[in-house]
């Protein structure tokens, strides 16, 4: 290059950078870059409130899943406690009916003890020892099954457990005494089958007069 070229060069390159017309379109290409730079920042921003609140929902269905899973467990420990329940009550009062009829066999033996046990007959007598084996077998088998007797004789008395059947004036006893039994009870398990048919002693009026 000849001297003169490269003089011609430095000329034009000098009126490039005195010339006021090229610093806007500079200014302008530095603006466009600062603000991508805020666009980029921007959507960060956003990006993040937004894992945010999917992790706050997140964080609530958990729970509710939870709690629903809690009240199920729970709900399924009531139903097998109630279920354990019933099966034991089944096995406990299965028998109640069956139990129901054997007690007039009960009775029937008993009332052909007492009717055989005061006779000498020999014959009679054999009878009443087999009667009271018989009778000794049903108690057995009775107690096995916790079938118990209510013979309240001298007891007070409880209507849960005794039927009056009369109400008789006694001195000698405290009022509401059982005084005599016209038929025993029974129980299953604690549960009444059948009440025991009782008298029940009153205050005589004797006595309540010289109180007043």
């Amino acid at each position: 290059m000849s001297k003169a070229q490269q003089s011609k060069a430095g000329e034009d390159s000098a009126a490039e950078a005195g010339n006021p017309d090229t610093a806007p379109e500079m200014e302008e290409a530095g603006e466009v870059g600062a603000g991508s730079a805020d666009g980029a920042e921007a959507d960060t921003e956003w990006t993040l409130d937004q894992a945010l609140a999917r992790l706050a929902e997140a964080e609530a269905e958990s729970r509710q899943a939870r709690d629903q899973a809690l009240r199920i467990q729970a709900e399924m420990q009531n139903l097998r406690r109630r279920t354990e329940q019933d099966v034991e009550r089944a096995h406990k009062f299965g028998q109640e009916k069956f139990a129901s009829e054997l007690l007039m066999v009960v009775d029937n033996l008993e009332r052909a003890l007492d009717a055989a046990g005061d006779h000498e007959n020999e014959v009679v007598k054999a009878i009443h020892e087999g009667v009271n084996l018989t009778l000794k077998s049903f108690a057995d088998c009775f107690a096995k099954f916790h079938i118990e007797a209510v013979d309240p004789e001298g007891e007070p008395f409880d209507p849960a457990l005794h039927q009056a059947m009369s109400i008789q004036e006694n001195g000698k006893v405290e009022p509401n005494t059982v005084i005599a039994v016209m038929q025993k009870g029974y129980t299953l398990h604690g549960r009444v089958l059948r009440p025991a048919m009782v008298v029940v002693s009153a205050e005589a009026e004797s006595s309540a007069g010289s109180g007043t």
